[in-house]
C-alpha cells in the first residue's frame, strides 16, 4: 500500500512540475493570429529585433535589418495618435492565381475602431495556413476620398 502511495505521489509531483515549469511541458504552437499580434506589438514598440525574427527566411533575405528598422519607424506617428493597443480587424484567405491561397491577418489600433474604416491597418500575410512566420507585412493607410 505504501509503495502505491509513493508511486502516486511521485506521479503527481512530476505532473505538477511539468505543468508549472515553462519549457518542460510540450510547448503549444502559436496561432497565426497570435504570431501576427506578437509581430505587430514588437514593431509598434519599435523593438525591431524581436519583430524581425518573426519574418520568414525568404523575407529576411529580401529585407535587411536596416531596411526593416526604417520601415517600422513609420509606425511612430500612428502610435502617438492612436496609442499602442491593437485589436484584430480581419483575417482570411486571399485567393490568387497560385494553387495555394494566401493567409492574412490584419490588426487596427483600438482607438481607431470607431471609424467606418480604420485610418491604419496593420497587415501580415503568411505563406499558407500552417505557416507560423510572417511572409510579408505592410501598413495600409486609409486615403481620403475626394
Amino acid at each position: 500500500m505504501q509503495a502505491r502511495t509513493g508511486v502516486l505521489t511521485a506521479a503527481l509531483l512530476t505532473a505538477s512540475l511539468l505543468l508549472a515549469a515553462p519549457g518542460l511541458a510540450q510547448q503549444r504552437t502559436n496561432s497565426q493570429v497570435q504570431v501576427a499580434r506578437q509581430f505587430w506589438l514588437a514593431a509598434i514598440g519599435q523593438e525591431w529585433r524581436p519583430a524581425y525574427r518573426w519574418l520568414t527566411p525568404a523575407a529576411r533575405a529580401t529585407t535587411s535589418p536596416q531596411q526593416f528598422r526604417h520601415s517600422i519607424r513609420q509606425l511612430r506617428d500612428p502610435v502617438r495618435r492612436f496609442g499602442p493597443v491593437i485589436d484584430l480587424y480581419k483575417l482570411g484567405f486571399r485567393l490568387r492565381e497560385t494553387a495555394v491561397p494566401e493567409t492574412f491577418v490584419t490588426y487596427s489600433f483600438r482607438t481607431d475602431t470607431l471609424a467606418a474604416r480604420p485610418h491604419f491597418q496593420l497587415h501580415v500575410s503568411f505563406q499558407d495556413s500552417a505557416a507560423r512566420q510572417v511572409q510579408s507585412f505592410r501598413v495600409v493607410q486609409r486615403t481620403s476620398s475626394p
